[in-house]
């Protein structure tokens, strides 16, 4: 091989090797000897081979989802967080230089600060206000531009899940609870079946006394109203009609099993003048005789 091909070919790897492409939403970071020299932007960049290389960086919003852990709330119950975020680098320079592992140290950062705000809360109510702790969490971690070079632009709490004892304790609790509103409202079913029942009790009650005095009411009324008419009648009789009476009355005294008579004598002299009553006493003084 000829040494002209030889310098071609060295020239052609040079020339390989002294470019590179910096990608879409990407920077990247020239390094000379190992130091930081200036920031690329996006498209072909030349670098000095064995001397210079460019370390590329996404500016692109990543998701990162923190592993489980424990936290402890402020009545000492054990639950576990998973929590998910969304962030992007926006200083490269702080993000790969000046932190040996930001995205590590921003993590401990959502932790510790995750801690504390359910530290400061009942177990019911952390479990309850998922979206408040998202909200105080955003607040306490605010913009890391300036620490390391990154932003979180979304924070959100997956799972507060209790652990196993205490969860079983929770099924346990609500279970009671459930059998007391049960219990308690057949109570109140009970209750108000037993109302109903006497309300209608009551109800028929009063409608019969109100019947039966009706009914009284009315026969009194009808009694009074014949009552008015025999006096009226009388009123208008005669002698003859009171004399009648009283030989209808002796006849049927006559005719029952009663043996003593008890009348003034007066009246039964005067009565006594009728042939009937006469006739009919006569007869019954010989059954008696006989």
């Amino acid at each position: 091989m000829s040494i002209l091909v030889i310098v071609i070919i060295v020239v052609i790897v040079l020339a390989l090797v002294s470019f590179k492409i910096v990608p879409q939403n990407s920077v990247g970071l020239l390094e000379t000897l190992g130091k930081y020299s200036s920031t690329r932007q996006t498209g072909l960049n030349f670098r000095l081979p064995l001397v210079q290389k460019i370390r590329t960086v996404s500016l692109a919003l990543q998701p990162l989802k923190l592993a489980g852990y424990s936290v402890i709330t402020k009545d000492n119950a054990d639950i576990g967080a998973t929590v998910t975020l969304n962030f992007h680098i926006t200083d490269p320079v702080k993000y790969s230089y000046e932190n040996t592992n930001s995205i590590e140290s921003m993590q401990q950062l959502v932790r510790g600060h995750l801690r504390d705000i359910i530290g400061r809360m009942e177990l019911n109510e952390a479990l309850g206000s998922t979206s408040q702790i998202n909200k105080d969490l955003a607040e306490a971690i605010g913009d890391l531009t300036n620490t390391y070079g990154i932003n979180v632009d979304r924070i959100n709490i997956d799972e507060l899940k209790p652990s196993a004892a205490i969860q079983s304790s929770m099924d346990t609790q609500l279970k009671a609870d459930r059998e007391r509103v049960a219990a308690i409202s057949q109570a109140e079913g009970e209750a108000k079946s037993i109302e109903l029942r006497a309300k209608a009790n009551n109800e028929a009650l009063i409608a019969t006394a109100k019947a039966n005095a009706e009914a009284t009411r009315t026969k009194a009324d009808a009694e009074s109203y014949r009552i008015d008419k025999v006096q009226a009648a009388l009123k208008n009789a005669d002698q003859n009609y009171f004399n009648n009476q009283s030989i209808n009355a002796f006849e049927a005294l006559a005719k029952s099993d009663a043996n003593l008579i008890v009348t003034n004598g007066a009246d039964l002299d005067q009565t006594g003048q009728s042939a009937v009553l006469a006739k009919t006493l006569g007869q019954e003084l010989a059954k008696e005789q006989d």
